[in-house]
């Protein structure tokens, strides 16, 4: 004679429950949870910022030298940087004017330095954000695998400095971040830990 034991909806809720809890616990799962945080525990400690290389401050640009002196000059405005003229000669008989730009004490409170340079850095304006993994290359959930992800992302933490029209006119690729949503890919690499980003695109 065989028995049949019903299960309460009560106790196959609380099955369900644990195992979601399980799932979403096991940082090596292959699934989105675990996509999204790999993305964003990468870029919360690669952070966006103006140039694509370390700066050193102070600079100097000719006057006439537009090029240079306008994306500087959209820093004076928000007051990172200050401003002084001076001559300088050039020949014996011949002097040209330049533009000397160095860190104000907001730039300096702004100012990322750059630890494997000293004395150079950058003016970083935020973290990419990601929002929702759009596909992801079949994979497991064992160490080593890898998976290829398409996300959307946006930025949500700049300051004052970076969203004003000035300095977006001047830097055209943190006018282009900001002005988000957009999207890209990453290859995620499981290891003992969990899912991390272990080739970024080289979007900004």
């Amino acid at each position: 004679m065989t028995y049949s034991r019903k299960i309460s909806p009560r106790l196959a809720a609380a099955c369900i429950a644990a195992t979601v809890l399980f799932a979403g616990c096991n940082k090596k799962a292959d699934n989105t949870l675990n996509y999204l945080n790999a993305v964003n525990t990468y870029y919360s400690a690669h952070p966006a910022c103006l140039w694509a290389s370390s700066q050193q401050f102070p600079q100097q640009a000719g006057t006439s030298d537009h090029e240079k002196t306008m994306p500087l000059d959209a820093l004076v405005d928000q007051g990172l940087l200050v401003r002084s003229t001076a001559d300088k000669k050039v020949m014996i008989i011949v002097s040209k004017q330049f533009n000397n730009y160095d860190l104000s004490d907001k730039g300096r409170s702004a100012w990322t330095p750059d630890s494997t340079q000293p004395g150079f850095g950058n003016f970083c304006y935020g973290h990419r954000k990601a929002t929702a993994i759009d596909s992801a290359t079949p994979t497991s959930d064992q160490p080593g695998a890898t998976t290829q992800v398409s996300y959307h992302y946006t930025f949500g933490d700049a300051p004052a400095w970076a969203t004003a029209a000035e300095t977006q006119n001047a830097y055209p690729d943190l006018h282009t971040n900001l002005s988000g949503p957009h999207t890209d890919t990453a290859t995620l690499t499981n290891t003992s830990n969990g899912w991390t980003l272990s080739t970024p695109s080289t979007t900004p």
